[in-house]
């Protein structure tokens, strides 16, 4: 019988780069929610492992052992065939490959069980987060993970249908020992209150990417002038910026506004949590 799983799409509210290991890997102190949009797996059990991909962003999506959903299933000895269906852009900061990743890994485990942190740190990053799907402080190289309270926020995400390597942003960038957020975030009443607050917090690596990809400032400007906007910022490496706003009225005003004056941008409004 096939079973069907759901992969948000994740935003990093802050991303603050706090240190380097010698071995490479870099230190993050990040504030992270999951949107209400996403891509869909159905898992069909069988005697070998078989990938198709389909959906919006489908072109380009490997269906081989380069594809993490494969690593994924592999890593945990499932065998059988995972229908992608993928509706968030790939290479855009929000961690599809990643979500999709861990969604695998919830199904293989038992949505009940806890999937093993290294076993998802041995794919990524930013997969352990994603085995969450909760708003969530990260820490270190991924691995250190604790559950926050947040409102519901409102946004409009956007993505000018430009990829990002990672690896290049985090080579442009000025320092690599920046200050953490605060110890304690505070709890928020509003989604106001929280706004106000994460105004004062950063992502690192927005300075580097617009640098590298002028896409995202343009981005990020139309964003701020869009009516009611609370705060704009860019997610993870980029190139996805997000919006927060007071309503869902106001986020899909929004959505219409950008969608009308740039078509060929991806454009969602969801709810984050």
């Amino acid at each position: 019988m096939a079973t069907k799983a759901f992969a948000p799409a994740k935003i990093n509210l802050t991303l603050h780069v706090t240190g380097q290991r010698p071995d490479g890997y870099h230190l993050l102190d990040s504030l992270v929610v999951f949107a209400d949009v996403g891509d869909t797996l159905e898992f069909s059990p069988g005697p070998a492992l078989s990938i198709s991909v389909t959906g919006e962003h489908a072109e380009g999506v490997p269906t081989d052992s380069r594809n993490l959903v494969w690593k994924a299933a592999e890593v945990t000895g499932w065998t059988g065939h995972i229908d992608l269906n993928k509706n968030l852009p790939h290479g855009g900061g929000i961690g599809g490959g990643s979500s999709d990743a861990a969604a695998t890994l919830r199904m293989a485990v038992g949505q009940d069980e806890l999937v093993p942190l290294d076993t998802a740190l041995s794919l990524g990053a930013d997969v352990p987060v994603c085995t969450q799907t909760r708003s969530t402080r990260m820490r270190g190289i991924g691995e250190q993970l604790m559950s926050v309270e947040l409102p519901q926020l409102p946004a409009l995400l956007v993505n000018p249908g430009v990829e990002v390597a990672t690896g290049a942003v985090f080579s442009s960038l000025g320092s690599r020992e920046n200050p953490p957020m605060p110890e304690v975030i505070p709890e928020f009443q509003t989604v106001e209150d929280c706004a106000t607050w994460l105004q004062s917090q950063r992502n690192d690596l927005e300075p580097p990417t617009t640098r590298l990809a002028p896409e995202v400032e343009r981005v990020l400007g139309d964003l701020a002038e869009t009516k009611h906007s609370l705060l704009t910022r860019m997610s993870g490496s980029g190139s996805t910026c997000f919006a927060l706003y007071p309503t869902m009225k106001d986020a899909h005003f929004a959505a219409y506004e950008i969608g009308a004056a740039h078509p060929g941008w991806w454009c969602r409004a969801t709810q984050l949590n």
